[in-house]
């Protein structure tokens, strides 16, 4: 079924390159978008929690935009499984049938749509409005395309933790890890004491993609995972040889639960707040859960550490994954102006709203309502989130070609387990990259 799905996605691929140039979409260029508001449905691809602050508030504020104009309704169609979703997205860009919002990263596939003409400019819609400034720019910067183009909508801002539990340090006698290397160190000790060293969600496979991004961020920055997509860089360079051999390293010290490979999201978060493992990495989504209520094993226990640095890094301490959520784009084809007046209204109620329900806006002009009860704990996140450095760790899985994506998930988790060496893993991988570069 996996490769089935890719095959298509390929094609899609293909179709679009095809287009390219012609058969253009509608009005890239907001400024150009003028005349009588007629109300109508407006309809969102989303690829979402249904029952998310994000959804939440944009549903809040579309039920007050309608009272003001009758006959206007939005029709958000949900699908939470992202390969659900991204088969449905991509099925509909092939047809030309996008709805007037649409959920996607900046992937190569979406860059064809943008390419083709599809997706209104949101920088200049930004622009426009007097709203570019008011945004944190770590997270424009991580809804753009590779060229720096801007064609996607921010609606979170979140930054990734290693979260740990405090007591367990302390009995196994570790301290915080100061460097990627010493992450290893800490996991004999850690297993000796009786708990897993480190929660991970292997089942959905990108937590584990996040670990393998960390050395060649450190060690090369940013750059070098969009130099690997295009084929302009092999992962058999010494940042990609380096990330191989440590995850190859986690793997044999015990690091990961036994059988992580099935172990889900919520199994590994309740690992963690049960106090069954020490080390959680996930971003500030679950600040909620982190900092509030928590087990008696883990309350007052929780703290957490940045991402680890390594010799010869060329990033700074606090520059680490920091994401704005996977982002939205307006369809050119029908961006009228009904919903370049909606949007308008979204990104003026959005943010204030947004904060209040405890989350981070991606803009600065808000300030984020601490949640009754929350720890210390999340103060300390906020503050953290006001000293971020200008580098962020793309995650892979939202920069690398499908069919590449999926073949290195496969054979990270074999890596992982021990079932395959560092080297066949970087041979494997980059072969397939260099298919799929194009």
């Amino acid at each position: 079924m996996k490769h089935t799905r890719w095959a298509l996605a390929a094609a899609m691929a293909l179709a679009l390159s095809a287009c390219n140039g012609a058969g253009a979409g509608g009005e890239t260029d907001p400024s150009k978008v003028t005349g009588e508001i007629e109300p109508r449905e407006v309809s969102w691809l989303l690829s979402r929690p249904a029952d998310g602050a994000v959804i939440a508030t944009i549903e809040e504020i579309a039920a007050d935009y309608a009272e003001e104009h009758p006959g206007f309704s939005l029709n958000l169609i949900t699908t939470p499984d992202r390969p659900s979703y991204l088969q449905k997205f991509e099925t509909l860009a092939t047809a030309n049938k996008l709805p007037d919002f649409f959920d996607t990263d900046a992937t190569p596939f979406a860059d064809k749509l943008r390419q083709r003409g599809d997706m209104v400019d949101v920088e200049a819609l930004l622009e426009s409005l007097d709203m570019l400034d008011d945004y944190r720019p770590l997270a424009l910067d991580y809804q753009r395309f590779d060229d720096g183009g801007l064609f996607m909508l921010p609606f979170e801002f979140e930054a990734e933790f290693f979260w740990y539990n405090t007591k367990l340090f302390e009995k196994a006698g570790v301290e915080v890890p100061a460097t990627l290397d010493d992450l290893v160190d800490v996991c004999g000790p850690l297993r000796d004491a009786g708990v897993v060293p480190i929660a991970l969600d292997g089942q959905d496979q990108w937590p584990l993609e996040r670990y393998l991004s960390y050395y060649p961020f450190r060690l090369a920055g940013p750059d070098y995972v969009k130099e690997l997509k295009k084929g302009e860089a092999s992962i058999t360079e010494e940042p990609g040889r380096a990330a191989a051999e440590w995850i190859y390293e986690l793997g044999q010290a015990g690091c990961f639960p036994e059988g992580f490979s099935s172990t889900g999201y919520t199994d590994a978060r309740d690992l963690f707040t049960t106090g069954k493992a020490a080390i959680y990495q996930i971003g500030t989504w679950e600040l909620p859960t982190l900092a509030g209520p928590l087990p008696p094993e883990t309350e007052g226990a929780v703290d957490y550490f940045t991402l680890p640095t390594v010799d010869g890094a060329v990033t700074d301490d606090n520059d680490y994954t920091v994401v704005s959520g996977i982002g939205t784009a307006l369809s050119s084809r029908t961006f009228d102006p009904l919903v370049k007046d909606f949007v308008t209204y979204v990104l003026q109620e959005y943010p204030e709203r947004y904060a209040a329900q405890g989350r981070f806006s991606p803009t600065t002009n808000v300030e984020t309502t601490k949640p009754e009860g929350a720890s210390p704990l999340y103060d300390k996140v906020v503050a953290e989130l006001d000293n971020l450095g200008d580098e962020t760790a793309m995650p892979w899985d939202t920069q690398l070609d499908p069919t590449s994506n999926t073949r290195l998930q496969q054979e990270l988790t074999l890596l992982a387990q021990g079932e395959i060496t560092a080297e066949e893993f970087l041979t494997i991988v980059d072969e397939t990259i260099k298919e799929n570069a194009e």
